[in-house]
């Protein structure tokens, strides 16, 4: 071997050459490795599931691929000009048997709890699970209800209007979810952005202009619920126009980390309706009020055993239960609203311009939320510290230990709890308080899950190879058992030979395709919006 050490340390490792391998041929970066069992014939091999990460940096063929999905989902729900059919079927007989059944040993359970039958009581709620699962695979969904006996129920709350609140236009909401039609044949579609309110004057990189005046507790408060204002905005929206309207969303962070929203929306609404909703919703925070930390440091609650519960660490008094600390909640803890800054703008389906939008809707999905924002000067650091700051003191649901540094005791809180550290996302700061989905999209957009996309995709390509003679037959998974590889199974193969593997694999299939291309005289149609929104 020749030349210096630094010439030699300089050359490409092996592993990270095969991970440049995989990625130019779309293959998964960094796998994990499942057992697979052959009841069948008795084998077992060793086959690496693909990360299925969304973040490009972490594994850039999956993150594309993910992009891909979605952006065929935007594109097919988004102009849509029939209606999609969601009636459901008629229970059948043998549900309705199996549910009556559920309904004997939820009586039965109860009567047990109530007599004080224990083991009895544990057994019918292990067979109740099981009709569950029975039932699951019937085809039954949505929610069943709970064998215990209903408990205190919540304190309800006024849904009066605030007075500081325009009032709304109410209408009932048809089933329907195609928008109107103009003359000429034209239905189109809008494409909409919301933003949060201000919290000070800010500069061009999204710092603020006095860091002091800056409101950094409500910006972390907005954050953590903006997915709460949404959905009321979602049903104000509805309410007003009328029918079922119909959306496909990206929640990203602007220049300041305030969130905002990107959604486009299936059939037309005037735009002085969209502003009219915009500034007539909010959602109120029934929450104990949170604005004065009452332990900090090293002076935090201590778990009782004998109280099942935490204390004050120097009187050793519990602190106030989450449902007591509700009931004597008078007024909303925090109001959350939207800013002045409103867009909203027709599009029409199959144009030059929806394509763009699709592009615009799903640019960041492939980035995390810190990626997206920009961190490279010391003001921006400072103004990202402050929030992270702010966010880590700031509640983000009914279970979190931060309550504890505000005398109230969490939902569920247990000698595991941490207080005031809690795992959730709205804490980290690479979400900036964002703790829902990055997509939002309606239940009746296109009728299809994601899973539903990527099959069509598969089934797109089985058939062009099918056509030219390339057969494809689905193998029969019905006796396969998949198993997690325990730790330090000798017998698992290194995540190198893993990528060899699935690149030779992928170079065939992508060979195999390109002779159906050539024998069909020509690429298929595009049936992605990767090519609109190039």
């Amino acid at each position: 071997m020749t030349g210096t050490r630094a010439e030699r340390m300089r050359q490409p490792v092996a592993l990270d050459v095969a991970k440049a391998a995989a990625e130019q041929h779309g293959v998964c970066v960094r796998p994990f490795t499942m057992e697979v069992e052959d009841r069948a014939s008795y084998e077992v091999r060793y086959v690496a599931v693909p990360c299925g990460s969304t973040v490009e940096s972490v594994c850039a063929p999956c993150a594309r691929k993910a992009k891909a999905l979605r952006m065929a989902q935007c594109r097919e729900g988004w102009h849509m000009t029939e209606e999609p059919d969601f009636t459901p079927d008629p229970p059948t007989q043998d549900q309705k048997e199996l549910l009556t059944f559920r309904a004997d040993l939820v009586a039965a359970y109860r009567e047990a709890v109530e007599a004080g039958h224990a083991g009895d009581a544990d057994e019918l709620r292990e067979e109740i699970h099981s009709v569950d699962a029975e039932l699951r695979q019937l085809g039954v969904r949505g929610r069943f209800p709970s064998p215990d006996a209903p408990g205190r129920r919540p304190v309800k709350r006024s849904t009066r209007r605030r007075q500081d609140a325009p009032n709304l236009p109410r209408r009932r909401v048809e089933k329907r979810t195609i928008g109107r039609e103009y003359a000429g044949g034209f239905r189109p579609s809008m494409f909409v952005t919301l933003t949060l309110d201000t919290y000070g004057r800010v500069h061009d990189d999204g710092t603020p202009v006095d860091p002091d005046a800056y409101d950094y507790r409500r910006a972390a408060r907005d954050a953590v619920h903006f997915a709460s204002l949404v959905d009321r905005w979602w049903q104000n929206l509805r309410r007003v126009v009328g029918w079922d309207v119909q959306y496909f969303a990206t929640v990203e962070p602007q220049r300041r980390a305030a969130p905002h929203l990107h959604a486009a929306l299936r059939g037309s609404i005037p735009h002085e309706t969209i502003r009219l909703v915009t500034a007539a919703t909010y959602h109120q925070v029934w929450w104990p009020r949170h604005d004065e930390r009452l332990y900090s440091g090293e002076h935090l609650p201590v778990w009782d055993p004998r109280a099942e519960a935490f204390v004050d660490p120097d009187t050793r008094a519990p602190l106030t239960a989450w449902n007591d600390a509700i009931e004597a909640v008078d007024e909303p803890a925090h109001v959350v609203t939207f800013g002045r800054q409103v867009h909203s703008k027709g599009i029409l389906g199959g144009t030059e311009e929806a394509g763009r939008h699709i592009g615009y809707l799903t640019k960041y999905l492939t980035k995390s939320i810190g990626e997206v924002v920009e961190q490279t000067t010391d003001r921006q650091r400072r103004h990202a510290d402050r929030l992270a700051d702010e966010l880590a003191v700031t509640p983000c649901s009914e279970r979190c230990p931060v309550w504890l540094l505000y005398g109230v005791q969490p939902r569920g809180a247990g000698s595991r709890t941490t207080p005031g550290h809690c795992k959730g996302r709205a804490h980290r700061r690479t979400t900036l308080g964002l703790p829902g989905r990055r997509v939002l999209v309606s239940r009746k957009w296109s009728g299809k899950t994601l899973a539903d996309h990527k099959a069509d995709r598969r089934r797109f390509v089985l058939e062009a190879l099918k056509a030219v003679g390339i057969e494809k037959p689905e193998p029969d998974r019905s006796q396969l058992v998949w198993h997690k590889v325990r730790p330090g199974d000798p017998n698992v193969p290194p995540r190198a030979h893993l990528l060899m593997h699935a690149i030779a694999q992928r170079v065939t299939w992508k060979a195999e395709y390109e002779r159906a291309l050539l024998a069909a005289g020509g690429a298929p149609p595009e049936v992605s919006a990767t090519q609109l929104a190039a």
